[in-house]
């Protein structure tokens, strides 16, 4: 399958972001619904879950919008900082949210008051559709992570799978409280999903704060950078290969070592080659290389 070119790629993953805000909307107007029909804090977590997929979403798709702008004066290497600035706030909420139902969990539990649910059937039928449509949507999200290598959207559909587990364990609590009466198995499933959330939540801020801190770059992508111009034609070694990451774009540096006799129009072709070669394999990468002469260049700092 042929690599998208940037601007299509950018199309690709706003069409994502718009297809994640249509179903969060919908996915929270479903479970406000079933909340107030049913009373079970399970779908209350379920509920406070899509309700940050909601601001995350939206979110991700301005930051998807924004990032897409080419480089200026102000941002030479681009706007794609701005994705990571908004997944740290994105799981900033999803921490609060996760404390606030593990909070309310806990104190049912320690009530010794069970839950008096009701309309489980019901509430059961809006869950089952609010996972079809995650599943149709974790579907197409899929689908352009894999043609556009964008990180953003990959990162929102690992989320939205992740969502499939509170949906289940409320279908669940409804179930065992319509079937069998035990309505303390909401709070627990309640508090599950909470501390669930609370493991995303530090798993999406440690990404973004390690973005915004110049982290580098996945080690299989600069092992496989390295063994793209260790193989080069025309490359005798390379070294100061250095990376980091910026939202969904990969920045690279790197130092090729050249035979000093080439006329530059060959070496210059050379280091142009390999650059191609690199944004082929890794569309979102902005690469930059330097020609050294092999033997007489400055040992790595």
């Amino acid at each position: 399958m042929a690599t998208p070119t940037r601007s299509t790629s950018a199309r690709l993953g706003l069409s994502a972001g718009i297809a994640s805000v249509v179903v969060a909307l919908a996915l929270v107007a479903l479970k406000l619904w079933a909340l107030y029909a049913t009373g079970a804090l399970s779908i209350a977590a379920s509920l406070a879950d899509s309700a940050v997929d909601l601001l995350m979403s939206a979110g991700a798709a301005l930051a998807i919008l924004y990032a897409a702008r080419p480089a200026d004066e102000d941002h030479a290497f681009g706007h794609t900082s701005v994705e990571d600035l908004a997944a740290l706030g994105q799981s900033l909420l999803i921490a609060l949210s996760a404390l606030l139902i593990g909070w309310s969990a806990v104190a049912r539990l320690l009530s010794g008051v069970p839950a008096a649910l009701a309309a489980q059937s019901e509430g059961i039928v809006v869950m089952v559709i609010s996972m079809l449509l995650t599943l149709v949507l974790v579907w197409w999200q899929g689908r352009v992570a894999r043609l556009t290598g964008n990180r953003v959207v990959a990162a929102d559909r690992l989320h939205y799978l992740g969502d499939l587990l509170p949906s289940a364990g409320a279908v669940l609590a409804l179930w065992l409280s319509g079937r069998f009466g035990l309505g303390g198995v909401d709070a627990v499933v309640a508090l599950a999903a909470a501390g669930y959330m609370l493991v995303n939540a530090g798993r999406i801020g440690r990404a973004a704060w390690d973005a915004l801190m110049d982290r580098r770059a996945d080690p299989a992508i600069i092992a496989r950078i390295g063994e793209l111009a260790s193989g080069w034609p025309g490359v005798q070694g390379f070294h100061d290969l250095k990376t980091r990451t910026a939202g969904s774009r990969i920045f690279v540096n790197l130092h090729v070592e050249l035979d000093g006799a080439l006329p530059l129009r060959e070496a210059h072709d050379i280091g142009a080659g390999l650059r191609r070669a690199i944004m082929a394999e890794f569309p979102q990468s902005d690469v930059i290389i330097h020609q050294d002469v092999a033997g007489d260049c400055d040992p790595p700092a």
